[in-house]
């Protein structure tokens, strides 16, 4: 008899703490589902996918030509989501608008590119209000007859590395936006500005190495 109880009890307890199990994986699986109805679920997105992401939001503006000498009007956008799932992100990206300098150079008979990081901005979006980040307002411009552009990118997380910076495909002085080329692929939007000196910047081979260029990085957090 004694026996047939503690069977039965120890039956009872099993059962009880089931479901507890199978409550408590419930009440989680609801929580889950709440967050992601409330928010965009973006915790294991890929590079990729966080691009795809930077795509729909950033903008250009004031970039239609060089003809301003330090690009007075011109920022970068990063707006709120205008359309598609317009859910904030449930974890904010770590975003850098960055700015470098291309300039093309002749080494004997070849000519190549050299890039130089100029600034680089730091900030969170989730597609809950807009940003926008400045030019910075002493970009370098071509000098001594030498092809000098600039190019401004953002991208999602670290810093770029070496071998993940732009080049361009093209001659410098006749490139696009679908000319350049990073060895990554979480950079969302790009933009190859014209040159703001055209007559420094020809289809020929430069006649005279390039000023020096400022490569310094300055890191500005916007939180």
């Amino acid at each position: 008899m004694h026996s047939t109880q503690t069977r039965l009890r120890h039956g009872a307890l099993t059962a009880c703490a089931a479901a507890l199990v199978l409550l408590a994986a419930g009440c989680s699986k609801a929580s889950a589902e709440a967050q992601a109805g409330d928010c965009r679920d973006d915790g294991h997105w890929s590079g990729r996918e966080q691009a795809a992401w930077l795509r729909t939001a950033v903008a250009f503006r004031g970039t239609a030509d060089g003809a301003g000498p330090s690009y007075e009007d011109a920022s970068v956008v990063v707006r709120a989501q205008p359309k598609g799932d317009v859910r904030v992100l449930c974890q904010p990206l770590r975003v850098r608008v960055e700015f470098w300098t291309l300039s093309a150079r002749a080494t004997g008979t070849e000519t190549g590119t050299v890039t130089s990081s100029v600034m680089r901005y730091e900030l969170s979006a989730d597609g809950s209000r807009t940003r926008i980040v400045e030019f910075p307002r002493d970009l370098p411009a071509g000098q001594d007859g030498i092809c000098t552009r600039v190019l401004v990118a953002a991208y999602a997380g670290a810093p770029l590395s070496d071998r993940e910076l732009p080049w361009t495909t093209r001659d410098l002085a006749i490139a696009e936006d679908v000319d350049v080329r990073f060895g990554t692929d979480r950079v969302g939007a790009h933009r190859l500005l014209p040159p703001q000196d055209p007559t420094a910047c020809t289809t020929h081979r430069p006649t005279a190495d390039p000023s020096p260029t400022r490569s310094t990085i300055w890191d500005i957090y916007h939180p």
